[in-house]
C-alpha cells in the first residue's frame, strides 16, 4: 500500500543515434522506420513490467499505431545499463527515468523524442509502498516515516536546495554518475540532443508542489486499466476496493495535518494524455474497451481477505 508519492514526471524516451539519422523524429517517424524495415526486430528497454515507465512507452507506442507485443520487442533492462546497451546496439531506444537519458545525448549516442511533459504532464512516478501487514503492526513508525518524506519532498522541491542535492546523488554511494547528467532537466535546461536548444523545464521533476504527494485513487485506477490492457494483472471488479485498500489518502491525510500541510485529494475528473484520449475514473471498463491496441481483458474479483506473500525486493523495485 501507500500513503505518499514521492515524485511526478522525470521519465523520458530516448532513441538511438542511428534512428535519428535515418530521419526520425516523431513517433509517426518511428512507426514508418518500423514499416521500412519488416526483417529488423526493434527492441526498446524499460525498467520494470509493472512500472510507469512501462506503461507510458506502451501507451505512447499504442498511440502511434504500434502495438509493443507484436510491431517491436520491450525488454527489461536495469536503468544503469540502458545507455551501455544502446552503444552496442541491442537496442533501439528506451524509456527510463534521469540521469540515463541525459547520459545518453550528452554522450552522442541517443536523442529523447519524448519526455514526461510531453505525454502525461504531471503524472505519479515513484510512491512510497510498504507492506500492508507492517504498517498495521507498526502504525506509528509507518505515520512517522511519511511525514518525515513527506517533509523532505518539499525540501527537494525547493531549487535552492538542489545544488547540494544533485551533488550528493553524483556520489558513488548513490548514482555515481556524473554531475552534468543529474543536472540535466533537475537544476540546467534539458538537451534532447535533437539539435534544438535546450529547454528549463520547471516541473520536469516534481516532488512537492500541486498536491504531487497525494496518491490520488483516479490515477491509481488508471494504472490499473493499463496493467489490464497489457495483459499484465486482469482488472479487479472492485476497483473501488482495491483502490481504497492501496491509496491510501487516510494515513497521507494525518501525516499532512500533523505537518499543518494541505491534506486534500485532487477531485475525481475525466482527464487526457498526449493523444487526447479521455479517461473517465468513474466508467474505466467503458474506457478499456474503447482502447484500439491492447491485449484480451480479463476482468475478476479480488479476494481482499487472501494472505499473499510479498517479496520485499519486489515491493522495493
Amino acid at each position: 500500500m501507500t500513503g505518499l508519492v514521492l515524485s511526478r514526471n522525470g521519465n523520458a524516451i530516448t532513441m538511438s543515434k542511428r534512428l535519428y539519422e535515418a530521419g526520425v523524429r516523431t513517433l509517426a517517424d518511428f512507426k514508418n522506420a518500423i514499416a521500412a524495415d519488416p526483417d529488423r526486430v526493434h527492441t526498446l528497454g524499460m525498467v520494470h513490467p509493472a512500472s510507469m515507465h512501462n506503461l507510458i512507452l506502451r501507451y505512447w507506442l499504442a498511440a502511434g499505431g504500434i502495438d509493443p507485443d507484436q510491431d517491436l520487442n520491450v525488454a527489461v533492462i536495469p536503468p544503469p545499463q540502458m545507455v551501455a546497451t544502446l552503444k552496442a546496439g541491442n537496442i533501439d531506444g528506451y524509456c527510463a527515468g534521469e540521469p540515463w537519458n541525459a547520459h545518453a545525448v550528452q554522450e552522442g549516442l541517443g536523442f529523447v523524442i519524448a519526455n514526461d511533459l510531453d505525454l502525461w504532464s504531471g503524472h505519479p512516478e515513484k510512491v512510497l509502498g510498504v507492506r500492508e501487514d507492517w504498517a498495521n503492526q507498526y502504525p506509528a513508525t509507518h505515520l512517522a516515516l511519511t511525514k518525515a518524506l513527506l517533509e523532505a519532498c518539499e525540501y527537494c522541491d525547493d531549487r535552492r536546495n538542489r545544488e547540494g542535492i544533485a551533488e550528493l546523488l553524483a556520489k558513488p554511494d548513490y548514482i555515481g554518475a556524473e554531475l552534468s547528467y543529474i543536472r540535466a532537466g533537475f537544476l540546467d535546461p534539458y538537451n534532447r540532443g535533437d539539435g534544438k536548444p535546450p529547454e528549463l523545464l520547471l516541473r520536469f521533476n516534481q516532488f512537492h508542489i500541486d498536491m504531487t504527494n497525494s496518491p490520488s485513487r483516479a490515477e491509481g485506477l488508471w494504472i490499473l486499466t493499463q496493467l489490464a490492457r497489457w495483459g499484465i494483472t486482469p482488472f479487479p471488479k472492485n476497483w473501488v476496493d482495491i483502490l481504497d485498500r492501496v491509496r491510501r489518502m487516510d494515513v497521507y491525510g494525518e501525516a499532512s495535518r500533523q505537518l499543518d500541510l494541505p491534506d486534500l485529494e485532487p477531485n475525481r475528473h475525466a482527464f487526457a494524455l498526449f493523444d487526447g484520449t479521455v479517461f473517465d475514473p468513474d466508467e474505466p471498463l467503458a474506457y478499456l474497451d474503447s482502447l484500439a491496441i491492447k491485449r484480451e481483458i480479463e476482468i475478476r474479483e479480488v479476494d481482499l481477505d487472501l494472505d499473499v506473500d510479498v517479496d520485499p525486493v519486489a515491493v522495493a523495485v
